[in-house]
């Protein structure tokens, strides 16, 4: 079997005229990005999105493992196998971040034979919106520090300084520093940190806006910190939101792309999903609604993640309503989750299996908790056994659930079809009865308490009183209403990466929290998770050159 680099490299792809004809779109607004990818001009975004929208199915997956799960793979079979059943669909993905691609994790374009294209612009620079959210970011961390060398006029006390700068790279160095040493003209000394471009508000606030007008409000609104009495600082205080929209105007624009068999995908922002809300962006999500009968999209990492703040809240703050949900799950990770190590997996082991398959189990209860059907797509390797996979069949059947073998990375959309088939008749029952977690009105204490409780099985939350009296200060300043952003490892339902299976029972620990005004949510740190990411012991980097011709190797 080629690698998904060789496959990439071998496919035709079709001129980006092409594809945005296949999915309705004029010549005309588009601006493109070279022959095979495009922005869309934002008026027919505007206009498209108006349009009565179609159904959403969310692709999610089991806590990941090593041993690898296919999420955004499966994504782009079940979009390619949708369209080929003669059901008109867009696939809408996040785009890639530096720091995974240079550090471990690699690319984000789908693998084998149900890939976006061009796969290397994607994973790497792309059309430079993540160039534009740091541009942005970082324009607003110095106008903070002029203001203050300027005079300060608005009284920001340099000690509550919340604003962070950022990077789209891993860097453990950046998570702590000190800026303005070197004497009095370098500026007012102060700590200050980093979070990776993806983790930033920036980002949250480029994914959740509505359009241009909205962006720029979510970004004015965006709290820097306050004075010596508490009295908060925004952005629009320190007059930079005009200018970092005005970054931020061509980025705004969604992009378009293709799979390997043709398929409309827009790929467009991309925050993490274990310190951020991990969904692309509602401008992208809205306009395939308006394009598509059905809009195939996913959330990162797990479902105790990426679908919960998918549904908690870019569903709330949007409007949106799924239709179905799609759980990703392998043998292999299920075996892993049952104990046994990735040396082993190719080994027959039923009993693993079904100790592991609680994992998976849980969320597809959880998914039902928001009203959701669900159909769990079992991507299929070669080393899977019969009675390994009729145990996982049969542990979804109990929860009324269809566990469908999916042969997609080495077939394309006809290793989907059954999948397919089964989200398509869910979507025709019309049985999701969608609904969030929580009411806005529950403080937020109790609305981390309930996913903790409700999504992780904790039996309760740890809240320092440092942490608590923000969030009652926040309550007090009229936020209490915001959805609640949990920030928790993504290898387990607990704090603790190495809890596999289905932990219960467990305390889940707050360390910090931290208020996205603009984005419209609050940030629950838990343990030692970090917004600014660091590189492994032997980083993917080190194998990334270039060859003689000038092509690139080692990048995935």
């Amino acid at each position: 079997m080629p690698t998904d680099l060789e496959i990439a490299r071998a496919a035709t792809l079709r001129p980006i005229t092409e594809i945005a004809a296949r999915a309705g779109i004029p010549a005309d607004a588009l601006e493109p990005y070279g022959k095979y990818k495009a922005k869309l001009d934002q008026r027919f975004v505007a206009e498209a999105s108006a349009r009565p929208p179609g159904k959403i199915v969310l692709v999610t997956g089991i806590s990941p493992t090593p041993a690898g799960e296919g999420k955004t793979t499966t994504t782009v079979g079940l979009g390619d196998a949708l369209n080929a059943i003669g059901t008109t669909t867009m696939i809408a993905l996040r785009e890639p971040s530096l720091g995974p691609c240079f550090g471990v994790k690699g690319g984000a374009t789908g693998g084998g034979y149900a890939q976006v294209l061009p796969m290397e612009d994607i994973n790497l620079h792309f059309t430079g919106d993540f160039h534009a959210i740091t541009a942005a970011n970082n324009l607003l961390a110095a106008m903070i520090d002029n203001h203050m060398y300027w005079g300060n006029e608005l009284g920001l006390d340099p000690r509550r300084v919340t604003w962070r700068r950022a990077m789209d790279m891993n860097d453990r160095n950046l998570r702590d520093c000190v800026v303005g040493l070197g004497g009095a003209s370098q500026g007012v000394v102060r700590e200050d940190a980093f979070d990776i471009t993806v983790a930033s508000e920036v980002m949250a606030v480029f994914c959740l806006a509505r359009d241009m007008a909205d962006l720029q409000v979510r970004l004015g609104r965006m709290i820097v910190g306050r004075t010596r009495d508490g009295k908060a600082i925004t952005a629009a205080d320190i007059k930079a939101d005009g200018a970092m929209a005005v970054l931020l105007r061509d980025a705004l624009s969604p992009n378009l792309v293709q799979t390997l068999e043709g398929s409309p995908a827009l790929v467009h922002g991309g925050p993490f999903a274990n310190i951020a809300h991990g969904c692309n962006s509602v401008v992208a999500t809205r306009l395939a609604l308006g394009l598509a009968d059905v809009v195939v999209t996913e959330a990162g990492f797990g479902a105790d993640l990426g679908a919960e703040k998918f549904l908690d809240i870019k569903c709330r703050l949007a409007g949106l309503e799924p239709g179905a949900c799609v759980i990703v799950a392998t043998i292999r990770a299920l075996k892993m989750h049952g104990g046994v190590a990735k040396s082993e997996l190719g080994r027959e082991d039923v009993a693993a299996v079904e100790r592991g398959v609680v994992n998976l189990a849980r969320h597809v209860e959880n998914m039902h908790k928001f009203g959701l059907p669900v159909v769990v797509a079992l991507n299929r390797f070669t080393s899977d056994t019969p009675a390994e996979i009729a145990a996982v069949q049969q542990a979804m059947a109990r929860l009324d659930t269809e566990a469908i073998l999916c042969t997609h990375w080495g077939d394309g959309a006809a290793g989907a079809t059954a999948l397919a088939h089964a989200v398509k008749a869910r979507l025709d029952r019309g049985a999701a009865r969608f609904a969030p977690l929580y009411p806005d009105a529950m403080p937020l204490a109790d609305k981390v308490r309930t996913v903790a409780k409700e999504v992780y099985r904790a039996a309760d939350v740890s809240i320092p009183a440092p942490v608590a009296q923000k969030l009652s200060r926040w309550e007090a300043e009229g936020f209490g209403n915001l959805p609640v952003c949990i920030a928790k490892t993504q290898y387990s339902f607990s704090a603790d990466p190495t809890a596999l299976g289905a932990p219960t029972g467990h305390i889940l620990p707050l360390r910090d929290a931290r208020l996205s005004a603009g984005a419209g949510f609050v940030v629950a740190i838990c343990a030692e998770i970090m917004t600014m990411p660091g590189l492994p012991r032997k980083p993917a980097a080190e194998a990334i050159r270039l060859d003689g011709q000038g092509r690139i190797e080692g990048l995935f």
